[in-house]
């Protein structure tokens, strides 16, 4: 906050309002679970779920998260010259044809959860993608630069990439979709996540810095290496704001997807967090908005070991920031969402269709 009073948040976003969940509405959902046909608090994070939906939706019922969209955002990263991951930059335009066939996990995910899925295209190299109706394009440039040489992007082109994601997830919103599930691909951005970890959460990179794509133990050992030494050469960036910080280590997809995350909760709806990468983002924005919390739902927690140290530094006994599943996953792309997504349809129709110990005729016997 400046000394007038305003938020960096409202100084370089003016016109989004994202408000916090009210305690009231949480109070009248939770006092509506417990008259359900059950004991109270028997069904466990479906009840905080669907208290968090009906929150929301400022006590609007039913509960509705469908239509669903999966964003899968992609962008290609300078770092992959330092030899961090053990695949090839151009592995990232390829899994990007790889969505567009509909061949990739994440098509099968969405495809069986009844998710929509779209392909952000925000910075992959080789220049524009073909047109293809799975496609939107909101190139932000032809991958970034070297992070830990320079300056991943200018603060100019971070502003243009969280505006880009804030605009395209209310559009989303207005067109009708009631939930945004966020996920990515790009080679060595688990590098960029690990060095935002690092500055935004004052972790050490010996802590934070995991395999990745499947780096082995040599490479493990540089890409610490390589983290190090990008917090030492934007040493100055890190004590600026959270926009310096995400123009300094980010990626043009993992800024985007901040943007998302702000664009879905500015107008009330649920927006799903995948793994590593894509709670980076989320840290991001947190920081940059700590109303987002009631909005964002961690879907699970990656395999990737950093993960849920820098959750266990973030949510401080909030349940809203513990992750809903613990299956192993480390892909990305956002297949953690794609399952998580159907508890959520779980927690709107447990709230919306179960009957009142009254209307079914039941005793209520809980304290």
């Amino acid at each position: 906050m400046n000394a007038t009073g305003v938020t960096l948040m409202e100084s370089l976003f003016p016109a989004l309002h994202i408000a916090p969940l009210h305690l009231n509405h949480l109070h009248a959902a939770q006092a509506h679970l417990d008259n359900l046909t059950k004991p109270r608090g028997s069904l466990g994070r479906l009840e905080s779920l669907a208290s968090r939906l009906y929150a929301m939706a400022e006590g609007r019922t039913p509960l509705n998260v469908s239509p669903s969209i999966m964003l899968t955002v992609a962008g290609d990263h300078g770092v992959a010259a330092q030899h961090v991951s053990p695949y090839p930059q151009a592995v990232t335009r390829q899994m990007v044809q790889n969505f567009l066939h509909e061949g990739a996990a994440i098509n099968a995910l969405c495809r069986v959860s009844g998710m929509d899925l779209r392909i952000v295209d925000a910075g992959c190299c080789g220049g524009p993608f073909p047109h293809n109706p799975m496609l939107i394009d909101r190139r932000l440039g032809n991958g970034t630069a070297d992070l830990s040489q320079e300056a991943a992007m200018s603060r100019a082109t971070c502003l243009a990439g969280l505006h880009a994601g804030i605009q395209l997830a209310q559009e989303l919103a207005d067109e009708g979709y009631r939930c945004i599930g966020t996920g990515e691909m790009g080679i060595a951005n688990s590098t960029s996540a690990t060095a935002l970890y690092c500055a935004l959460l004052a972790q050490d990179p010996a802590d934070m810095t995991g395999p990745g794509a499947g780096a082995d133990t040599a490479m493990l050992h540089h890409k610490i290496a390589v983290v190090r030494r990008a917090l030492t050469v934007h040493a100055n960036a890190l004590n600026g704001d959270v926009i310096d910080v995400l123009a300094a280590l980010g990626g043009f997809e993992i800024v985007m997807m901040a943007g998302i995350m702000l664009g879905a909760a500015s107008r009330r709806i649920p927006v799903l967090v995948d793994g590593f990468i894509c709670s980076a983002a989320f840290v991001a924005a947190l920081t940059l908005c700590p109303a987002l919390e009631g909005y964002a739902i961690l879907a699970h927690a990656s395999a990737e070991p950093g993960h849920i140290r820098a959750l266990d530094t973030l949510h401080c006994n909030r349940e809203s920031a513990i992750p809903l599943l613990h299956l192993g996953m480390h892909l990305g792309e956002g297949t953690g969402c794609a399952v998580a997504y159907h508890l959520l349809r779980c927690s709107a129709a447990i709230f919306n269709d179960m009957a009142t110990f009254t209307s079914a005729g039941v005793a209520d016997t809980s304290c």
